[in-house]
């Protein structure tokens, strides 16, 4: 025999709420044909604006940009180009997982076939928190032996100029 528990919920709020996440859900596609992402070369010859769908917005290249060659030229557009639409997608999912939360999220990248570029395998994940905290005791360390009029330890730490975290800023979106 199979034990019943009560929901919690009455059937009016479940229906409210799956409505709720069906408008969500249309709204997901403007959200994506809004998002815009925009890539530059490092020599600020091209300029590269395309929205999440990979649909070419703008291009801009510098009068110099011809020196470049027809073959390097293309293969740079091409570069740009790349870059640009991995900001727009992430553009997209950081505009999609405001409406339906990082969980649903997830599971259209997953559906999708596209990771978002901030969850990529190949990327630079940064500094652990670990590092980030032995780097900053060192540089306290080297400043204090610097300057005479460094912050005693017994003062509050809310009176340290160095005791905030950016790491605390860090986010995946």
């Amino acid at each position: 025999m199979v034990e019943q528990a009560p929901m919690g919920r009455t059937t009016y709020e479940i229906v409210a709420d799956a409505k709720a996440r069906q408008d969500a859900f249309t709204q997901v596609e403007s959200l994506m044909a809004q998002a815009t992402g925009t890539g530059h070369d490092v020599d600020g010859t091209i300029e590269v604006t395309v929205d999440a769908r990979g649909k070419l917005l703008g291009l801009w290249l510098a009068p110099g940009a011809v020196n470049w060659g027809p073959d390097r030229l293309g293969s740079l557009i091409v570069e740009v180009t790349q870059v640009a639409m991995r900001e727009a997608t992430q553009n997209s999912y950081n505009k999609v997982a405001l409406l339906l939360g990082e969980d649903m999220t997830y599971l259209i990248e997953q559906l999708s076939g596209m990771p978002a570029p901030a969850r990529a395998e190949h990327d630079d994940r940064g500094m652990t928190v670990e590092e980030f905290q032995r780097r900053r005791d060192e540089r306290l360390r080297t400043t204090q032996r610097r300057t005479p009029s460094a912050p005693q330890p017994d003062q509050a730490e809310d009176d340290d100029v160095f005791s905030f975290d950016p790491a605390s800023l860090r986010s995946d979106r």
